[in-house]
């Protein structure tokens, strides 16, 4: 990622929730990341230590280790039962309808691939080096069946059916510097269950695309509560479809960990640092690997760097040591381990038999599609489904039996769409009303919206969006800066964060180029604080796909929406309204199926009003107009510094022109011209820098003599 500097010439106590959700401070250590990737493979004992600084807590952990340790010796002089553990399992998926939101068929291949490796049913276990193989007539420790199964459950904790996933759409899947926020949002927002799913009843999985700075994380034993769980990344979970091969062992290292393993090396997540013991007599001193080192002997004897509990790519394998210890916390009463596996909670969760079919169901990447658009549906049907009838009024085809099909919609309205699932024996429907909406073609330019002449947005080419079914956007008739209406959200009053969307129609871009100038989408805004303190933000977003993925391309919070304040329920004054234009709408959206969308994000501050929106193709280079000199503008700065990505440069206008901003390198070569219709009063201009080489630049506008340079590093 690029940084720009610039210059202006001539111008606490500790609780469970809190330590094992909230990571103070996100400094990720390179040396404890596996060889190529981008995050610590896992945060298991960082957590951990954080929890110990409670001093209650750090108490109650040694009670809790010194009560496993000693169901461990038992277990050693007992005649082993040979029993195979089911632990009931749910996977809670949090996900902004993005490819975080992982699909059911990579969860399974990830239950799967648990299964695998805990009953040594993986192929590779009989190609561990020879130290450790079952050939060598006295090795070190060798590969063992863990005799634990992972099942997904079927009954949630009110005893309903349920697939064992659940899904909840919030933002807080891209920012887990707080996991207890994580499990709160799933908690009050999943499609299945909103409340708690016990840890001594439930394995609870939690998908995400962000863990704060972990591939995945978990709790040694000692909690039953819901957090009591694991922590993984979409693309750390099984083998398939964001996930790799080279990642798909994470949940078995991390379940390792959830039955009260350590690392090989011992308690910490620093591998590589110092010999250390797990506690486990089978498994050789080491100092821990993030690559595949099978020579691996810094502690004097050969590393079991296949090993689960390693940070290796190629393991492969549990110790016999390593099985009991796991198969004691399945046995004691700490933290519930033994309630988990018992007939009674296997009959509450429907993983004492097979599973039948109890629901038809079914999802689609996204419900509102452009003209000609297709539709991929995803039978999520559960639990065992051999046969589907789909029934799609308005589609193409209008009928199908395939399990997963796709469907194209040609005229512009809303559907409804049909399944029947059957298991042979049975049968279940469903039917969801106005679940398909087909926008109308796609607009051309330029287009224009001063929300005059219209009482309301329902019915109109806008769509809204109120999570909280509290105020949203609205036109109002008490202020507008070219006529007398805009659109208003009456921020003042309203509960901090609340999040709100003002999205638009599909407009044609397929016909922009950069010799015409490319495209700029302009905006006035008007907004109050309410207190200094509010940090409200107004962010813009865009899409190339008719809203199935959104871009952030603006921000603006605190001082750079407003550093004025208003105490009452405010409404702005002609010389209140400020103006956007962006340029950053790169290539990559000069689509046919264009889309924008305001969001604004609510803490506690005044209201906010938008008008005057513009999306226009910019004129050839030879209609500029240069009819007025740089010194004629007002309080023209560039920022910030430092700033990743793209310049802002700000200005105040005299009156409505067409305005040149050129950025030049030190020679007077033109590097990029960007050519904006601004108005009267403050005007604030987005520039991407995504090609512009490392180097000094200068800008300029309307030609003036005065520069303003800045340095792309």
């Amino acid at each position: 990622m690029k940084r720009i500097q610039t210059t202006i010439l001539g111008i606490s106590l500790l609780s469970f929730s809190a330590a094992f959700g909230q990571t103070p401070s996100r400094v990720l250590n390179q040396a404890n990341m596996r060889q190529g990737e981008t995050v610590e493979y896992c945060h298991q004992q960082k957590k951990l230590n954080e929890m110990l600084a409670d001093p209650a807590f750090a108490a109650q952990y040694a009670i809790d280790q010194a009560t496993l340790a000693q169901r461990e010796v038992e277990m050693l002089s007992e005649t082993p039962k040979r029993l195979i553990y089911k632990i009931p399992v749910v996977f809670h998926v949090l996900h902004n309808n993005g490819n975080e939101n992982i699909s059911r068929e990579q969860i399974l291949d990830a239950v799967a691939i648990m299964n695998r490796d805990y009953r040594l049913q993986n192929a590779d276990a009989a190609t561990v080096h020879y130290d450790f193989n079952a050939s060598n007539p006295s090795p070190v420790c060798q590969p063992a069946d863990v005799e634990i199964e992972f099942v997904l459950a079927t009954k949630d904790p009110a005893g309903n059916c349920f697939s064992g996933i659940t899904r909840t759409v919030s933002d807080l899947t891209f920012n887990g510097d707080d996991g207890g926020a994580q499990v709160d949002a799933i908690v009050a927002g999943n499609d299945v269950y909103n409340g708690q799913w016990p840890g001594n009843k439930y394995l609870n999985i939690f998908v995400a695309d962000d863990i704060g700075g972990a591939a995945g994380y978990t709790t040694n034993p000692g909690f039953a509560g819901m957090q009591n769980g694991i922590w993984v990344l979409h693309n750390y979970t099984g083998s398939i479809g964001t996930s790799s091969v080279n990642t798909s062992r994470t949940l078995t290292h991390e379940a390792g960990h959830w039955l009260n393993l350590s690392h090989t090396w011992g308690g910490t997540n620093n591998p590589g640092v110092a010999c250390g013991s797990d506690n486990v007599s089978d498994t050789p001193q080491t100092r821990g690997v993030t690559e595949c080192n099978l020579n691996e002997n810094f502690c004097g004897v050969r590393a079991n760097v296949e090993n689960y509990m390693d940070y290796s790519y190629c393991s492969k394998m549990f110790t016999q040591g390593q099985v009991t210890r796991m198969r004691a916390s399945l046995t004691s009463n700490v933290g519930g381990r033994n309630n988990i596996w018992t007939a009674s909670n296997l009959a509450a969760t429907g993983t004492n038999v097979a599973p039948a079919l109890c629901a038809a169901q079914f999802s689609t990447p996204k419900r509102e599609i452009c003209l000609g658009e297709q539709i991929q549906f995803t039978d999520q049907s559960y639990n065992t489904v051999t046969g589907w009838s789909w029934s799609f009024p308005g589609g193409t085809p209008s009928s199908s039996t395939a399990q997963n099909p796709l469907v194209t919609y040609n005229t512009p309205g809303t559907y409804q769409v049909t399944l029947t699932a059957t298991d042979g024996s049975s049968s279940d429907g469903e039917t969801k009303l106005s679940y398909v909406t087909v926008l109308p073609a796609s607009s051309g330019l330029p287009f224009y919206e001063g929300f005059e002449g219209i009482s309301s947005l329902t019915g109109t080419s806008w769509k809204i969006t109120n999570p909280e079914n509290n105020n949203t956007w609205e036109v109002t008739n008490t202020a507008g800066h070219s006529g007398t209406q805009s659109a208003k959200l009456t921020n003042f009053g309203q509960p901090a964060g609340g999040s709100d969307e003002l999205i638009s129609s599909a407009y044609n871009l397929s016909t922009i180029t950069s010799a015409a100038g490319g495209v700029t989408l302009s905006f006035r805004y008007a907004y109050r604080k309410r207190a200094a303190a509010n940090d409200d933000y107004l962010k813009v977003f865009v899409s190339n796909d008719c809203g199935g993925a959104w871009a952030q391309r603006k921000t603006m919070h605190g001082t750079s929406l407003s550093n004025e304040v208003a105490t009452s329920a405010w409404t702005p004054a002609a010389a209140d309204w400020g103006t956007v234009h962006m340029t950053n709408i790169t290539n990559s959206y000069w689509v046919s199926n264009f889309r924008f969308k305001f969001r604004f994000e609510g803490d506690n501050g005044n209201n906010v009003f938008l008008d005057d929106i513009n999306l226009y193709a910019g004129p050839q280079s030879d209609a500029v107009v240069l009819g007025v000199s740089e010194e004629s503008f007002q309080n023209a700065v560039v920022y910030p510094n430092p700033a990743d990505e793209e310049i802002n440069v700000s200005f105040t206008s005299p009156n409505g022109q067409k305005v040149t901003i050129a950025v030049t390198d030190l020679m007077g070569h033109v590097i990029g011209s960007y050519v904006i219709n601004a108005n009267e009063g403050e005007n604030l201009v987005n520039i991407s820098t995504e090609a512009f080489a490392a180097g000094m630049y200068l800008i300029r506008l309307n030609d003036g003599n005065k520069a303003m340079q800045f340095v792309v590093k």
